[in-house]
C-alpha cells in the first residue's frame, strides 16, 4: 500500500509540474462538477510541488479556488436549467443516485446556505452540492459567497497538508484518512451548532 502511495504521489508531482496552473484549474473545475475527481489527488501533490519550489503557493490556492467556484457555478446553472425531473433521470450516469439527490435537496431546503458552505468541505458531497442550490434557485450572490468561502478553506487545508507535511510523506500516508475524517467531524460540529441555535430561535 505504501509503495502504491509513493508511486502515485511521484506520478502526480510529475504530472502537475507538466500541466501547471491550467491543469490544476481544469482539474478543480471538473472536481466541482459531477465528474468525481478527488481534489485531494490534485491539491495535496500541488502543495508538495509548491514546497519544492515548482509552483507558487499563493497562485496555486487562487487557481484551485477559481476552478472550484466556476465549476460550482456551472453546475448551479445546469441544475437550474434542466430541472429536477431530468436530473433524477440522468444523475445515475454520473454516480449520483436519485435518493441521494432527494436527501440533499430536503436538507438544503430546510437549512439554506449553510448546506452549500458545509457541502464544499465534505468529500463525497462537494461534487454535487451545487445541484440542489440550482434546483432551488438559491440567491446567486449568497451561493457565490458560501461556495467561495468553503472552497477557499478546503483548498488551503489541502495545499497546507502538501506544503507543510510534504517533506514527510509518511505522515500523509499514515494519517490522510484520519485528517479527512477530522475535517468531516468539524463540519458535523458546525452543522450541529447551527441546527441547535436555529431550533432554539424557532422555539423562542
Amino acid at each position: 500500500m505504501h509503495a502504491l502511495f509513493d508511486s502515485t504521489i511521484h506520478f502526480l508531482l510529475n504530472f502537475i509540474s507538466q500541466i501547471g496552473y491550467i491543469g490544476i484549474f481544469i482539474g478543480m473545475f471538473l472536481e466541482s462538477t459531477l465528474i468525481p475527481i478527488p481534489s485531494e489527488l490534485i491539491m495535496i501533490p500541488a502543495g508538495i510541488a509548491a514546497q519544492q519550489g515548482s509552483i507558487n503557493i499563493y497562485l496555486l490556492v487562487l487557481v484551485g479556488v477559481l476552478g472550484n467556484v466556476l465549476g460550482a457555478i456551472f453546475s448551479y446553472y445546469l441544475a437550474a436549467a434542466i430541472g429536477r425531473p431530468i436530473l433524477l433521470r440522468i444523475g445515475k450516469y454520473f454516480l449520483v443516485k436519485p435518493k441521494t439527490i432527494i436527501k440533499i435537496e430536503k436538507f438544503f431546503k430546510n437549512h439554506g446556505p449553510i448546506s452549500v458552505f458545509i457541502g464544499r468541505l465534505l468529500p463525497g458531497f462537494r461534487h454535487f452540492i451545487s445541484l440542489p442550490a440550482g434546483i432551488a434557485r438559491m440567491d446567486i450572490k449568497a451561493f457565490y459567497f458560501y461556495t467561495t468561502l468553503g472552497s477557499t478553506i478546503w483548498a488551503i487545508v489541502l495545499v497546507g497538508l502538501g506544503y507543510f507535511i510534504g517533506g514527510n510523506q509518511e505522515v500523509i500516508k499514515d494519517n490522510l484518512h484520519e485528517i479527512v475524517l477530522g475535517c468531516a467531524a468539524i463540519c458535523v460540529g458546525i452543522v450541529a451548532v447551527y441546527i441547535f441555535f436555529k431550533r432554539r430561535k424557532l422555539h423562542n
